[in-house]
């Protein structure tokens, strides 16, 4: 039985928002807002999802342009917590100084609470602005064009002939922005970004992409960290490649550890060399 084509009997407390499996699992996700809340239709649910959504897509495409228009390379940074992306960025700008000594760049850090991370990254020598959610779960277009309004590297003009070094696209500047940990309501909100990268540390279990599909299949790049920890962990690295694969088959992989630089050198070739998609 089934509450999406109706052939089920919903219970009247749920409004048909729950599918009963055989073995008596219940599943909320399955009507055709895949989401359930207590005294919303799932109708409600899909014109309030697409009001928000749209009213965020538009000032996502303004912050698209903005940033071609700037010739920066935007990148949105997606994880749970404890993964290790602040530790990674850290990692990354270090390296990208050595690697492109003059390429311009920025970083927008998302929290709930707290500068600790933008302190952070700001002790590298980076530039951060820090944006706390309060009690939001992601950041949003709104914030991040807020946020980039503030960064030094709004002022820098692209100029295709300057030299920066090995850039992305010569003349182009980098926005890294850290989202809120969450591998759920990040998926959905587009920020202007020229990829989402999903950093799955590798202590969290090789079956995330398949709990967690909306992010990966949203991704361009799963950057699976902390791998010099692998000889002390039980973690099948190749099946969790293989279920990121099932949820988003074109989704990359790169394997790295923040800690000991292993691998750093091709995500920084990936950051650096990414050609830029239509549109973005």
């Amino acid at each position: 039985m089934c509450v999406v084509c109706g052939c089920g009997r919903p219970d009247p407390a749920s409004a048909g928002h729950v599918a009963v499996a055989a073995n008596g699992d219940l599943h909320y996700g399955a009507g055709a807002a895949r989401v359930s809340a207590p005294g919303m239709s799932q109708e409600r649910a899909i014109r309030l999802e697409a009001d928000v959504l749209g009213a965020n897509d538009r000032i996502a495409a303004q912050n698209r342009a903005h940033f071609r228009s700037h010739g920066i390379a935007a990148y949105n940074l997606v994880s749970s917590p404890g993964s290790g992306k602040t530790t990674l960025l850290c990692a990354t700008i270090e390296r990208l100084r050595r690697r492109a000594p003059g390429l311009p760049l920025a970083v927008i850090e998302g929290d709930q609470q707290t500068s600790r991370d933008a302190d952070r990254i700001r002790a590298t020598g980076a530039p951060a602005i820090q944006v706390n959610t309060g009690k939001g779960c992601h950041l949003d277009a709104r914030m991040v064009a807020d946020a980039f309004d503030r960064l030094p590297i709004h002022g820098h003009s692209h100029s295709p002939g300057a030299d920066h070094g090995h850039a992305p696209h010569d003349g182009e500047s980098l926005l890294l922005i850290e989202n809120v940990g969450n591998l759920v309501c990040p998926a959905l909100w587009d920020l202007g970004e020229r990829a989402k990268v999903t950093i799955l540390s590798v202590t969290e279990g090789e079956d995330k992409p398949l709990k967690y599909p909306d992010m990966f299949a949203a991704s361009h790049l799963m950057v699976l960290n902390k791998i010099d920890l692998l000889p002390y962990l039980d973690f099948d690295l190749a099946q969790c490649i293989a279920h990121a694969r099932r949820v988003n088959p074109a989704i990359e992989v790169l394997q790295v550890s923040a800690r000991t630089g292993a691998g750093l050198d091709g995500w920084i070739d990936w950051l650096l060399d990414r050609p830029a998609t239509p549109g973005a």
